[in-house]
Formats: C-alpha cells, structure tokens, sequence
C-alpha cells in the first residue's frame, strides 16, 4: 500500500521544471504568471538551477495548471521540453555518460534528485530490458501527468544521447488509453502501448550499447561525485527546518508569513514553532538566513539601489535593511557592494635588482 504525499519525507521538486511548466503555460495561453502568485511562489525564484519547491506548493501548482489550461496532456507536453542541461548534476553526469546502458544506469541510481517519489527498477525479459518506474506515493490526479513527464521525457532526453529515437523502444502504460492521447500520438517518437501491466520503457538488450554522442570521461567522474554529493546533501536535508527553508526561498510575497508556511506544509503555526524547535531552529532564523543570502545576490548581480533591496526583501525602508545586514555581516550594504564588484589587485612583480 502507498503512502500519501502528507506521511513521507517532503524532498522538494526542482524549481527549474515549475519554471518550464509556467513558460509552456504561457504558450498556450494561461496567465502562468497569476497562477504562480496564487500559489504564493515567486516565477523570478523558479529560474534557479539550485531552488527546491516544496511538494504541497509543486502539486498545487501542477492541479491548477491542468484545470486552467483544460489540458490534461500537460505531462506529455512539458516531456518534449525537457533538455538534459535542465538535469543539473545528473544531466550532466547521463550527458557525458560513454553509452546508454551507462547513461540508464545513471539514471535509476539518482533520479531522487529529480524526482523523489520516483523509482526506476531494471529487468530482463528475453531480448529486451524493461525499466519500471513505480511512485511510492498516492499522488491522485498528479499520477498521470508525472508518468506522462517521466516516460516521455526518457524518450526525449534518449534521441538527444544518441542523435535519433531508440530502435525497437517502447513505452509500457498501465490503463486505458486517455482520451487525450490521440493528439500526442503522432509526436511521440516510439510505440505507445497502454493496457500494459506496468509503467515502463523497453529497450531491446542489443541497443544499450549505442554510444551517447556527448561522452567525456573526465567530465563523467566530475559530476557523478556531484550527484553522490548531492544525493547525500538532499538526504540530510529532509528535516522539517530544511522544508520551512524551501517555502520561504521561493515565496511571494517574501517574507512569508508564519501562518503562510504552516498552511502550505498542512500544520497548524504551533506544530510548526515546536518542530522547529526540536531541531534546533527558528523561523525567525530562517527568514533571516535568506533575507542574507538574497540580499548577496542582489548586491553583487543587480543595480538595485538600498531602497529597492530593502522593498524586496520586506523592509520598511534602507535604514532598517542596512542595521540588519550590518548585524548579519559586520559591514555595510553599500561596503559589500563595492568590496564584491572590485577586482581584485594584481600583485607587482619584483624588479630586478630588488630585494625580494
């Protein structure tokens, strides 16, 4: 029996896909802006490669989208889009990957990073080997639109490998074919079977050697050890404090209130105060932890004067911001700036017949 998304560890969903997801809704006509505001995130936050979304705020989304749009073949949609550099680290790491059997390897061992309820197993059946994927959660009407995403997006991102769809591939369904489907079929790139007992991708055993167009070994054996890092980092981030962090950091209007955040993670605000405190953190703390890091960011990579900082970061005015940050980093605002934008001084080469 699988859990539902309330009972399990809330890992978070890359920012970057929301981002895509709201860029494709505007294609079609959807106001992807209002509709991200709505759910109270900030569309300028989702362009960060690095940003997690909270599960309860990803779904939202999601649900809202497809009912807005009325297309409920949204997954199949966003799987075409989907480019392997969008992958972060593991995009890179099946990118330089020197086959395919090694780029699906890469795949089932860090998907987590991509998509944490998501599981890929691997089996052989005569000549073909089946890649089941399987969600560990209840996710309701999100089930099919993440399958769709999944399935199709591996058959996207296969042609991008090796320059071409995949001989004798295929996607496996579970169910009835969708209503929808019929309008997608023709742009798929392989057989599409529904009825199937499992989701899956057959691949025929001959066809995993095929090389991936982009193999780079050093490259491989650099971002593989960013997955592992990563893959541990997103672990020992599961604690409550961390799913806090992720709500503040992509919400708007920032900073969030407390009762926001307790209602977006399905607690009441005095659950949410002790749970904090049980591990040794405050919200307080956390909105100021990112009211610093943001801060950095807008000094070093913006022109935005004190005022318009303060104003984005939830300040009544700069003299309240530059007390805070000079509590926070021992220096001014404006001293920041000008120490982080100043290159650095060359070093003067000895003259000869100079002591050296």
């Amino acid at each position: 029996m699988r859990a539902s998304v309330s009972t399990v560890q809330d890992l978070g969903m890359p920012a970057i896909y929301l981002h895509l997801l709201a860029e494709l809704l505007h294609t079609i006509g959807v106001d992807d802006r209002s509709l991200l505001l709505r759910v109270g995130l900030d569309p300028a936050r989702l362009k960060s490669t690095d940003l997690r979304v909270s599960q309860a705020q990803a779904s939202e989304f999601v649900t809202r989208a497809i009912i807005e749009s009325g297309e409920p073949g949204l997954g199949i949609m966003l799987a075409r889009e989907l480019k392997l550099p969008l992958h972060g680290a593991l995009g890179t790491a099946v990118m330089s990957s020197r086959s395919l059997d090694e780029a699906l390897d890469l795949m089932t061992r860090y998907l987590t990073l991509r998509a944490p309820h998501l599981a890929v197993t691997r089996r052989q059946e005569g000549d073909n080997v089946l890649f089941n994927v399987s969600c560990g959660v209840d996710l309701g009407p999100l089930q099919g639109f993440i399958m769709d995403a999944m399935l199709f997006g591996c058959v996207t991102m296969g042609a991008q490998l090796t320059g071409s769809p995949v001989p004798g591939s295929a996607i496996l369904r579970r169910g009835t074919e969708p209503a929808y489907f019929h309008r997608f079929r023709q742009q798929v790139l392989i057989p599409v079977r529904y009825g199937s007992a499992e989701d899956a991708l057959l691949i025929p055993r001959a066809q995993l050697t095929l090389p991936v167009r982009f193999s780079d070994a050093q490259l491989a054996a650099s971002s593989r050890a960013q997955c592992e890092e990563a893959l541990k980092q997103l672990t020992e981030d599961a604690g409550f404090a961390c799913r806090v962090r992720r709500v503040i950091e992509t919400s708007h209007p920032f900073p969030p209130k407390l009762a926001r955040v307790a209602a977006t993670l399905f607690v009441s605000e005095r659950t949410l105060k002790r749970r904090l405190q049980e591990e040794q953190a405050s919200f307080q703390n956390l909105v100021d932890d990112v009211r610093l890091e943001r801060a950095g960011e807008l000094l070093k990579n913006t022109g935005m004067n004190l005022s318009q900082i303060a104003d984005a970061l939830g300040y009544a005015d700069a003299a309240n911001f530059t007390r805070a940050f000079k509590r926070w980093t021992g220096t001014s605002p404006s001293r920041y700036r000008s120490q982080t934008l100043q290159p650095p001084k060359k070093a003067l080469a000895p003259t000869f017949g100079a002591t050296v």
